[in-house]
C-alpha cells in the first residue's frame, strides 16, 4: 500500500464560523484572518494505492459551479485534483473508488463534472464505485434548511443515476486495514476512516477535526448542527485516539498535514505536526 496527500484546492470561510464561539484574539493567533474575517483552508484527500485499487478520499469542491458561487469562497492557489493526480503519474480514469466522508459541497462537488457537451452531469470517475452511506445519503438529499446550502443535488444525485454509487460504514468497511468512526454532529452520518499504514494508524478527520486548532473541545465549528453532540464525539474520538496512538489527518488545515496527541490537565491536546512523508516516507 502507498498513500499520497493530495491538495484539490485551496479556498476561504468566516474565521466566526470555522472557530464557533471561540474569541477571534484567540484563533486569530493560530489561522490568521484577512480583513473580510476570512481564513484561508485546504482541501485535502488521499489517493492510496493497495494492490489492483486505487482509492481516492474527498474530492474537494470541483469547477462546475458559477463564478457567482465560487466568489463567495475565494479559491486561490495552482493546485487542483488532476494537476495532483498527474504528478503522481496517474489519469482520473485509473480511479477505482472514492470513498466520500459526508456529501457537503466541499467534499464531494470534484465527484461529479460536465460532460463534454456542458449539458450533462456525469461522474468525474467514470470507472470508479462511489461509497456513501444510507443514512447520511438520506439525510443529505432531503437537506434541512440549516444544511441546504451544503447538500447541491448536482454534486450528489448524479452519483445514484450512474449506478455507480455503494453503501458502507462503520462495521461494513469497503476495503480491508480500515475502520470508520460514524460522527453526527457535524452532520448525520459523517464518516471519518482510521487506516493501518506501515504498522501505524492514522485517522482521515474530515469535518470532525477540520484543523488542529479544532482539537480542544471548546473550538467547535458553527457549522456543526448538532454542536453539543460533536463536542462529545470528539472527546470520544480525541481519548481514543490518543490511546491507540492513532495519528490525525487534516482534510482543511491550510498548513498541517499530520499530527498526534498528548494528554494534559486541559485534556487530551496537539503534541507535534509532521508532514505526512515524515512519518511514513513517501
Amino acid at each position: 500500500m502507498k498513500v499520497h496527500p493530495i491538495i484539490a484546492g485551496r479556498f476561504k470561510l468566516d474565521g466566526g464560523a470555522m472557530h464557533g464561539v471561540v474569541p477571534k484574539s484567540l484563533w486569530s493567533k493560530i489561522n490568521p484572518a484577512d480583513e473580510n474575517n476570512l481564513c484561508s483552508w485546504a482541501m485535502r484527500s488521499l489517493l492510496i494505492e493497495d494492490g489492483d485499487r486505487l482509492i481516492l478520499i474527498d474530492t474537494g469542491m470541483g469547477d462546475k459551479q458559477s463564478a457567482k458561487f465560487f466568489g463567495h469562497y475565494h479559491l486561490h492557489g495552482n493546485d487542483d485534483l488532476d494537476s495532483e493526480l498527474k504528478r503522481l503519474g496517474y489519469h482520473r480514469d485509473e480511479i477505482t473508488d472514492v470513498f466520500l466522508t459526508h456529501l457537503h459541497f466541499d467534499h464531494c462537488g470534484g465527484a461529479i463534472v460536465y460532460d463534454n457537451s456542458k449539458e450533462h452531469l456525469v461522474p468525474a470517475f467514470k470507472n470508479a464505485t462511489y461509497w456513501s452511506n444510507e443514512k447520511h445519503w438520506e439525510w443529505a438529499t432531503h437537506p434541512n434548511p440549516r444544511e441546504k446550502a451544503s447538500f447541491l443535488s448536482e454534486n450528489i444525485l448524479p452519483i445514484q443515476e450512474s449506478g455507480q454509487l455503494k453503501w458502507c460504514g462503520a462495521g461494513n468497511e469497503p476495503f480491508d486495514h480500515w475502520e470508520i468512526f460514524e460522527a453526527n454532529g457535524h452532520t448525520e452520518a459523517q464518516m471519518i476512516p482510521i487506516i493501518t499504514y506501515k504498522g501505524e494508524k492514522f485517522a482521515f478527520c474530515a469535518d470532525l477535526l477540520p484543523s488542529v486548532a479544532h482539537i480542544p473541545l471548546a473550538w467547535t465549528m458553527a457549522y456543526d448542527v448538532r454542536p453539543l453532540e460533536s463536542m462529545k464525539e470528539r472527546e470520544i474520538f480525541l481519548n481514543r485516539m490518543v490511546d491507540q496512538e492513532v495519528y490525525l489527518f487534516f482534510e482543511h488545515d491550510y498548513k498541517n498535514e499530520t499530527a498526534n496527541l498528548k494528554r494534559t490537565e486541559k485534556g487530551v491536546r496537539l503534541n507535534e505536526t509532521f508532514n505526512f512523508s515524515e512519518l511514513f516516507g513517501n
